[in-house]
């Protein structure tokens, strides 16, 4: 008997300890449909070219997608937001079309490089051009400008044009 209710009084933690838990959340990004929109603007996502973002969030089904990184980051940096994050998704632009990113080309945001201040046209300012490798970033900005960052060293500042 006192090995039931124990078992009993340890459910409802085992429970609480699981939820939200990164590890078992997907790890592949959600496809960006036609009359998705963007989760900071509302504009429509396919509607504009340039590399988009999506995010996942502790204890959340739905995925926050973006119109372009600009406005993923501009989330994602908010103090408010940067502790419920798990997981954050950018295109690869080496490997897809800058017109219209294909979905199978989204990578782990936090690993990779990003090209800022390029002449190339996005959605909601300077395009936040994103990329696997530093190769892939570097020769982007040598063809088109801007500033080879980390994705440490995009801030809030940046952004606002600081």
């Amino acid at each position: 008997m006192k090995k039931l209710l124990l078992t009993l009084l340890l459910i409802p933690f085992l429970y609480a300890c699981s939820q939200g838990d990164a590890a078992s959340q997907p790890t592949h990004a959600e496809a960006i449909h036609e009359h998705d929109r963007c989760h900071l603007c509302g504009m429509m996502i396919t509607k504009y070219p340039g590399p988009k973002g999506q995010l996942r969030l502790k204890n959340e089904t739905i995925v926050p997608k973006f119109c372009s990184t600009r406005d993923m980051f501009n989330f994602a940096l908010q103090p408010e937001n940067q502790r419920q994050i798990t997981q954050l998704k950018v295109h690869d632009m080496a490997v897809t079309d800058w017109e219209h990113p294909e979905d199978s080309a989204f990578i782990d945001a936090k690993s990779a490089w990003y090209v800022y201040g390029t002449s190339k046209k996005a959605v909601m300012g300077p395009a936040v051009a994103s990329f696997a490798t530093k190769e892939a970033a570097t020769k982007f900005a040598s063809e088109f400008g801007g500033a080879v960052l980390t994705y440490d060293q995009i801030t809030i500042g940046l952004l606002a044009g600081e």
